[in-house]
C-alpha cells in the first residue's frame, strides 16, 4: 500500500515531485485495476497538478456517489449513466484547495445500497471487498491510491476497510460535509476516509476538516471498554480472536481494558436503524423509484418496496429510540475513553453475491460517533477491529486506534 505521509515526506525533501506522485498513481491504476475493478474513470490528464499545498501530490479516489465536475457521477446505476455535475461536492472542493488531485471515481454499489458492485477483494479476488464503498477500499488496499473517500449509512466504510485490511474512519456525523453527495439517508450518511494506516487518515482528516487537534496523542493510560454488542448476534470465532489480540495489544501499550455490556436502550436503537434509514431512502430515491423502478437492482428495489409501508409515526418512534441511546452513550463515555469492538462479523465472505453484514456497524452510525477500523495482522483474509469514541472526539478515536495499530505491529 502507498502511505500518504510517505509521499508528502518525499515531496518535502525534494526526492519526489507532486506531478510525479500523481503520475505514478495513474500508472498503478492502469497496471493493477483491470484485475480488481475498483476504478471507473480517471480525471483528464491535461489537468495541471498543483505543486503546493499540504496534500499536493496526493491522488484521491472519490466514491461514485460524490460529485466531481471533471468526471461523471453515476451512483453505480445505469439510471444516472453519463451524468456530469456542474460542480464538485464540498469535500472534493476542499481536497482541491489543499492541493490534492481527485484522480479516480471509484466503484460503488448502486446508490450505496446492498447490491454488489463488480469490484473484487485485492487480497483474494474470490471474495467481496465489502460495500458500499467497494472501489475506494479496494483501490487503497491494492496500492493504487494513498487516500480515498467513501460514505457510510450502515457499515459502508468500516466493513470494506476490515475486509480489505486497511485503515478507515467514519468521522463524527457531519464533521465532513455531504453537500454534493447522493443522499440515501440524511440522518445517517457520513463521508469517511480510507488509507494505508491510521496515521495517514488522521493527517488527512485533520486537514480536510480544518481541525489540527485531530492529530493529538492518545491519553497516557486510555480506558477502553470491550463491547460485543450481543443484541446484534455473534461474531465469528476469528473476529473475536482478532478483537482479543487488539485488546491485549492495547494493554501492553498501557491501556486499561474492561468489559462493557450495553443496556437495553441500545438494542432498541440498533433495531430502529433500518426504519430511520429506509424511511429516508424512500424519499431520497423517490424519483428513481417512481420513474425507473425496474432499473433498480433487486435488493434495493425490494428495500424500497417495503419502505413504502413505513409511516411517519414509525419513523418518529425510531428517532426517539436513537435519541435515548445517544443520551445514554454520552453518560457511558464519562468514564471510558473509547469502546473497542469488532469491525465485521468475520472475514470477507466468499463470492461476489453479497457485500457482507453491517450488523456490528449500524448502531454506531446511528449514534453519529467516530469509528476507526484498525487492521489486525494474521493469517488468511484480513480482519479489523473498531475503535469508537464520544461524538466530536475523532482525535481520541484516531489516537487510540493508532496506539493499538502500533502495538499490534510490535507483537
Amino acid at each position: 500500500m502507498i502511505s500518504l505521509l510517505d509521499i508528502r515526506a518525499r515531496i518535502a525533501d525534494g526526492t519526489l515531485s507532486a506531478a510525479d506522485a500523481v503520475r505514478a498513481a495513474r500508472e498503478r491504476i492502469a497496471a493493477r485495476d483491470p484485475a480488481i475493478g475498483a476504478v471507473l474513470r480517471t480525471a483528464p490528464e491535461a489537468a495541471a497538478v498543483p505543486e503546493r499545498g499540504p496534500l499536493a501530490g496526493i491522488a484521491v479516489g472519490i466514491k461514485d456517489i460524490i460529485d466531481t465536475a471533471d468526471m461523471a457521477t453515476e451512483c453505480g446505476s445505469s439510471i444516472h449513466a453519463g451524468w456530469r455535475p456542474r460542480a464538485d461536492a464540498a469535500v472534493v472542493s476542499r481536497l482541491r484547495a489543499l492541493g490534492a488531485v481527485p484522480l479516480a471515481k471509484t466503484a460503488t454499489t448502486a446508490f450505496a445500497g446492498l447490491d454488489p458492485a463488480a469490484t473484487v477483494n485485492p487480497r483474494d479476488p474470490g471474495h467481496t471487498p465489502g460495500g458500499s464503498s467497494s472501489g475506494s477500499a479496494a483501490a487503497v488496499a491494492a496500492g493504487m491510491l494513498p487516500l480515498a473517500l467513501g460514505t457510510q449509512t450502515g457499515g459502508s466504510v468500516i466493513r470494506p476497510a476490515a475486509f480489505c485490511g486497511i485503515a478507515a474512519i467514519k468521522p463524527s456525523f457531519r464533521l465532513l460535509p455531504t453537500v454534493g453527495v447522493k443522499t440515501f439517508s440524511w440522518a445517517l450518511d457520513t463521508v469517511g476516509l480510507f488509507g494505508a494506516s491510521v496515521a495517514d487518515i488522521a493527517h488527512a482528516l485533520a486537514l480536510i476538516a480544518e481541525r489540527p487537534g485531530i492529530e493529538a496523542p492518545a491519553p497516557e493510560r486510555p480506558r477502553l471498554a470491550l463491547c460485543l454488542q450481543d443484541f446484534a448476534g455473534s461474531a465469528d470465532a476469528d473476529a473475536l480472536a482478532a478483537l482479543d489480540r487488539a485488546a491485549r495489544a492495547a494493554e501492553r501499550a498501557g491501556a486499561s481494558v474492561r468489559d462493557l455490556v450495553l443496556p437495553e436502550p441500545f438494542a432498541r436503537a440498533w433495531a430502529a436503524h433500518p426504519t430511520v434509514q429506509d424511511f429516508e431512502a424512500r424519499q431520497a430515491l423517490a424519483w428513481e423509484y417512481a420513474e425507473h423502478r425496474d432499473a433498480l437492482p433487486p435488493v434495493l428495489r425490494g428495500q424500497l418496496d417495503r419502505a413504502q409501508d413505513l409511516t411517519a409515526a414509525d419513523y418518529d418512534a425510531a428517532r426517539r429510540e436513537a435519541h435515548r441511546a445517544r443520551r445514554l452513550l454520552k453518560e457511558l463515555f464519562s468514564d471510558v475513553d473509547a469502546i473497542l469492538t469488532v469491525s465485521s462479523v468475520g472475514r470477507a465472505p466468499k463470492g461476489l453475491g453479497s457485500t457482507g453484514d453491517a450488523r456490528f456497524n449500524r448502531l454506531w452510525t446511528l449514534m453519529g460517533v467516530p469509528c476507526v477500523s484498525v487492521p489486525v495482522p494474521g493469517d488468511g483474509l484480513p480482519l479489523g477491529v473498531q475503535v469508537i469514541a464520544r461524538f466530536g472526539d475523532d482525535g481520541r478515536a484516531l489516537a487510540v486506534a493508532r496506539m493499538i495499530e502500533e502495538a499490534l505491529g510490535r507483537a
